[in-house]
């Protein structure tokens, strides 16, 4: 919608309720009280609407309507896509709806219910979301062919400290499993060699490439590089896996869609996990 279109309704909505909706003022907008109220309300509407529409079209025998998915970079970028393709082939009707963000901000809004499902590395307790390790996957140093680090069978946190590291951006599941890797050597994060924080894991490993440093990542995200020579990887001693992990709300009404949806991924994920380890 246009803005004009969009102050129009607005001005619609206030002039029902005879009240201010939208407080504005100093460059600033925001929501009165009664925002707040009609928002909430319009929310659970939208909610109702879906169940609605969960629940009519399972009584057909076949699956159709949308599920809202949150899911971190690395899974969207190298496991979903197949995740995806299989569940459309069985389920032409499902519309997917997917938000990329890292694991933190992807619980957060499953947390609070805007999305239906998440796929994430790793998970808090967090008490309004129920989660679900379904496999996991092992993360490798990667580096330039020809770096310093290149030749060694395995590394241990001892041998990183001294090289420019090329970390993940706050929030983001492989960087907090790193620094615990660190931490757990007795190695502070402010003793890190530091050299770059990246929200992209495509800019992570094309700096890696480049000899810039080196980095930590997941071993299904690399296996094209690896293939066709950018990239060299090497395992961490001892070992560090991440988890996948599938997250949702809890106490949430969940549809025949949405558990349908959470057990393909569940299968799926494991599958490709193995298969990727196989490829190791």
């Amino acid at each position: 919608m246009t803005q004009p279109a969009v102050t129009f309704q607005i001005k619609q909505l206030e002039e029902h309720y005879n009240t201010r909706l939208i407080e504005r003022g100093h460059g600033r907008i925001g929501l009165t009280a009664a925002g707040e109220i009609v928002a909430a309300y319009a929310e659970r509407i939208l909610d109702l609407s879906d169940e609605l529409e969960s629940r009519v079209s399972e009584l057909t025998d076949e699956l159709a309507g949308a599920v809202n998915i949150g899911t971190s970079t690395t899974i969207a970028a190298y496991w979903l896509p197949r995740l995806l393709e299989g569940f459309k082939r069985k389920y032409p009707r499902v519309l997917p709806r997917v938000v990329v963000g890292n694991s933190q901000l992807t619980e957060d809004r499953v947390a609070s219910r805007e999305l239906d499902i998440g796929l994430i590395e790793i998970a808090t307790d967090q008490p309004s979301i129920e989660r679900h390790s379904v496999a996991q996957d092992e993360l490798l140093v990667i580096c330039q062919p020809g770096h310093a680090l290149s030749g060694r069978p395995v590394l241990t946190a001892r041998d990183l400290i001294d090289h420019p590291f090329i970390t993940r951006d706050p929030g983001n599941a492989i960087r907090v499993l790193a620094e615990g890797f660190f931490e757990e050597a007795g190695i502070g994060v402010n003793e890190l060699n530091v050299c770059a924080e990246l929200g992209s894991l495509a800019s992570v490993k094309y700096l890696a490439a480049q000899g810039i440093g080196y980095a930590i990542a997941s071993n299904a995200a690399i296996q094209r590089d690896l293939r066709e020579g950018r990239l060299v990887a090497i395992p961490l001693q001892p070992r560090l896996f991440t988890p996948l992990e599938i997250i949702v709300p809890k106490d949430k009404f969940r549809s025949r869609l949405i558990s349908t949806f959470a057990a393909h991924a569940a299968s799926e994920l494991a599958r490709m996990a193995t298969q990727s380890h196989g490829e190791d």
